[in-house]
């Protein structure tokens, strides 16, 4: 089709369903455009509910800014007997044997075959109790949501929160997991054709290599130590995955005030459509990165591109385009500036995608319209169609139980439709308050690309941003993919880099927050100096902890000297807290271990402090001592 004829009336008349208007089963609808917000508490009724302890000592310190009545709030991280005070002397020991087993590589490399043993020669009674006396009792909070109330609701005495995630993994064989993978990232097209699956090779010079599927990258919890990993089985499974969410939902719900449930959208419906649909808004993305570079801007930020309708116009019909290309774009978008940027062009893919024909581009070379996708079967549309209501079940659960929902990243392969689909559900739920946040993951070059157009679009469609930032979970994983298959390092190259992304970041959605105090960030680290960079940060743009608009979060039985100082002083502080049966989370706790090796070896300052108030209780006869 040439290129001048097919625009138009492509666009107009074959892809004229928008993204926000996907149908989705039983006639309800996950996306919508600029839909009205369900009616619920105001903004002002977001913050933590968690009542503030009155702190003495040195812990807080509170001064006034010369020239400013505003104050400015310090904490001091090693006063241990205020950081650990919602601690038993038991527990602290406990912390220290898990931690210090965590720091042996012999214990860590062998830890699945060490349980193993131990279940055989313990007996499940007898294992169970060693697990929660150990390991499952120092990063897992329980086996179910009755079981863990306790935990939640002592922690919330302190001002600490929950994020709610329910561990359980499939226990399955690497051969296992590759086949899972292989059989869910291929096309019923593909399947009944062998021949077109194409895993590496450079034959296929239309379709990007990072969105292919690769055997040797089947099973995805390879060098992944941080985050779980579900496989695609069938639509059944996805339906128990889904149920499985609803259930931490409700217990969020019931068990802490103000608290957040974590899903990934991975559990939630086929992968290939995920790989697809990333895809195709990545192609979408680089052409217009393509036609800015002609246009003199390549090097520019990039909200700071502007396409100018007029120079397009000539280049395309350079190409062979005829027609008014300024009748892509309505008055709204296009304004009086005869420009458009990326977020404007993102917009195209909106007004102009169908469910099984999601976008057309055109072929430079050619002068052609080339569609992305093939187009999906009957059963891969339904396919996606439930993994679209399971979303919008979910985000209006949460709605119904005032809690929010945080999107956990994933690899870079599934990211940009992650991104995308999260983006949607916050322009509906997140119009009064913010219910849904994305993960950004700052380890990734594109980070502060990603944060600052999300955060630039709810500024235009005026909606609340919700973000969690953390380093990131794939990093070796993304590393080896890349490099194997042939494209290129998504990766920061050092930590360095890596932190100063983090701090870029978090210092944009800072000082958004300062401007509109429509931004929310949860800080999700376990590094003193982000935490103590973002508290510099916040005294010096005059946001407080009472506004509940910054949030810090760390993992369940890691970094209490971070977290329950931040809790105490009154800042909304979250534990990711993880629940389910000792056998079922074997797998979570295995790479938890790996986790704290490298933790506990790069950083001795966590059980240096740990053994300081050990001391100190013994010194002052509070051996016993027990939280109220």
């Amino acid at each position: 089709m040439p290129y001048s004829a097919g625009v138009p009336s492509r666009a107009r008349a074959g892809l004229d369903r928008n993204l926000r208007r996907l149908a989705v089963c039983a006639g309800r609808r996950l996306l919508s455009a600029r839909p009205h917000a369900p009616g619920s508490r105001g903004v002002e009724d977001l913050g933590c509910a968690v009542p503030r302890a009155d702190v003495q000592g040195d812990l807080i310190q509170q001064s006034r800014s010369h020239g400013s009545s505003r104050g400015k709030i310090s904490i001091d991280f090693e006063q241990t007997e205020e950081a650990y005070k919602s601690k038993s002397t038991l527990e602290l020991l406990r912390s220290l044997l898990v931690f210090k087993l965590c720091s042996y590589d012999l214990v860590v490399d062998k830890n699945m075959e060490i349980m193993s043993l131990s279940k055989k020669l313990l007996g499940q009674s007898l294992f169970e109790k060693a697990m929660k006396a150990t390991f499952y009792g120092q990063f897992v909070a329980g086996e179910d949501h009755q079981s863990i109330r306790p935990l939640i609701q002592k922690n919330q005495t302190y001002g600490v929160g929950a994020v709610l995630d329910y561990s359980v993994e499939e226990d399955l064989t690497q051969e296992e997991a590759e086949k899972k993978e292989m059989d869910s990232c291929v096309s019923v097209a593909e399947k009944e054709s062998p021949g077109t699956l194409c895993l590496t090779s450079a034959d296929d010079d239309h379709r990007e290599k990072k969105y292919k599927a690769h055997r040797k990258f089947g099973d995805r919890r390879g060098g992944v130590i941080s985050a779980r990993t579900y496989f695609y089985a069938d639509e059944a499974k996805c339906d128990q995955h889904m149920e499985t969410f609803l259930n931490c939902i409700r217990a969020s719900g019931g068990s802490s005030e103000d608290g957040f449930s974590a899903i990934k959208m991975t559990a939630l419906g086929r992968p290939q459509f995920l790989l697809q649909f990333s895809e195709v808004l990545v192609k979408w993305r680089r052409f217009f990165s393509f036609l800015a570079a002609k246009q003199g801007k390549g090097g520019m930020d990039v909200l700071e591109q502007k396409l100018e309708l007029d120079k397009l116009q000539a280049y395309l019909e350079r190409l062979g385009s005829e027609g008014d290309l300024q009748s892509w774009f309505t008055g709204e978008k296009l304004g009086s500036s005869g420009t458009i940027d990326l977020l404007d062009w993102n917009s195209l893919i909106d007004d102009r995608t169908r469910i099984s024909n999601l976008l057309v581009v055109p072929n430079l070379e050619t002068g052609e319209l080339e569609p992305l996708l093939k187009k999906f079967t009957d059963e891969e549309e339904k396919q996606m169609k439930r993994m679209l209501q399971r979303i919008d079940v979910l985000a209006k659960h949460a709605v119904e139980h005032g809690v929010r929902l945080m999107v956990d990243a994933e690899q870079t392969y599934f990211q940009p439709a992650i991104s995308r689909l999260t983006l949607e559900m916050q322009r509906i739920f997140n119009r009064q308050k913010p219910i849904i946040f994305n993960t950004y993951q700052c380890y990734l070059k594109e980070a502060f690309d990603n944060v600052s157009m999300d955060v630039e679009l709810s500024r235009r469609e005026d909606w609340f941003f919700g973000a969690k930032l953390v380093r990131g979970a794939y990093m070796y994983q993304e590393r080896s993919r890349a490099q194997e298959i042939g494209y290129q390092d998504p990766i920061n190259p050092d930590y360095e880099a890596t932190n100063q992304m983090y701090h870029k970041c978090l210092d944009y959605v800072l000082e958004e927050i300062a401007a509109s105090r429509k931004a929310n960030v949860m800080v999700a680290s376990h590094n003193l100096d982000t935490v103590k960079f973002t508290l510099e940060r916040m005294n010096e743009l005059g946001l407080t902890p009472t506004e509940r608009k910054v949030y810090f979060g760390q993992l369940l039985g890691m970094c209490d000297q971070i977290s329950f100082p931040l809790g105490q002083a009154g800042f909304p502080v979250y534990k990711y807290v993880p629940y389910g049966p000792v056998n079922e989370v074997i797998p979570y706790l295995s790479r938890r271990a790996q986790e704290n090796r490298g933790f506990m070896k790069g950083a001795q300052t966590e059980r240096q402090l740990l053994w300081k108030e050990v001391l100190r209780r013994l010194a002052s006869g509070e051996v016993l001592y027990r939280p109220a």
